[in-house]
């Protein structure tokens, strides 16, 4: 067969801070438009249904694969978009790696209805600390070697705010490990920023400098197409109000 599009989308959500209730509605009305296969979201709280929440915002319907972090009710989610091309398979307590420090990753397999084409996406986000990078090569080394312990896939996804610029040893150790970063794949460089966003509140976060902190990393069978940030623009009527801290980063995929 033919190779397969797949489109995938990572956001850091920002939890419930930094006037939660009026970034919702951009977050809303984005995720409507975009419609993608694939959503690995970040600071989930998930007793608010923040995932499913965007996972209704539009026409497709998604299902919600959660992976919590420091505590059950919070942490990173994968929504699945249903009745396309790919089909998830079950999840399984596998599926889910404890990190350390709070932080963790999950995994689901997604496989083609037209052909033997099976893609592992796994969705993470790292230790914030602005010193922190020996830990967050840590937590890339411990994924890494997750991955390499679970059966083959064709290709491999890896979505998530990794806090950590591009010349940091964790996404070293990710390239060393055969991943690309699919947007530097489709434009040649990393956006300059994807923190902050632009968002102006009274406790928002200013530690460290603004960086390209989110990725989607892609290994295997599988060629970016294009690549964009998104979740970047800020009301029509207010230019400190953005959807999250976070730009989220847009990739077209063609797996197999």
């Amino acid at each position: 067969m033919a190779a397969a599009r797949l489109s995938v989308l990572t956001l850091n959500l920002r939890n419930l801070a930094d006037r939660w209730d009026e970034r919702l509605p951009l977050l809303l009305a984005e995720f409507a438009a975009l419609q993608p296969d694939v959503a690995g979201l970040q600071e989930v709280v998930y007793v608010m249904q923040q995932d499913r929440l965007l996972g209704a915002a539009g026409a497709g319907q998604y299902e919600a694969r959660r992976g919590w972090a420091g505590r059950p009710e919070y942490g990173n989610a994968l929504l699945l978009r249903a009745g396309g091309s790919w089909r998830a398979g079950s999840s399984g307590e596998g599926d889910r790696l404890d990190l350390g420090l709070a932080r963790s990753a999950h995994q689901a397999v997604l496989r083609h209805s037209a052909g033997p084409i099976s893609m592992r996406v796994v969705n993470t986000h790292l230790h914030h600390e602005i010193d922190g990078a020996a830990q967050r090569d840590a937590q890339v080394e411990s994924l890494l070697d997750w991955l390499d312990g679970l059966p083959p896939a064709q290709a491999s996804i890896v979505t998530g705010d990794f806090n950590a610029a591009p010349t940091e040893p964790a996404c070293a150790r990710m390239i060393a490990a055969g991943f690309r970063s699919a947007f530097r794949e489709a434009n040649g460089a990393e956006p300059d920023v994807t923190w902050p966003s632009g968002l102006i509140a009274p406790a928002m976060d200013t530690d460290g400098d603004p960086a390209c902190l989110d990725y989607v990393w892609v290994r295997g069978a599988v060629r970016t197409v294009g690549a964009r940030l998104c979740f970047d623009r800020p009301a029509v009527d207010d230019p400190t109000l953005f959807p999250s801290d976070h730009r989220g980063v847009l990739v077209e995929l063609e797996v197999g």
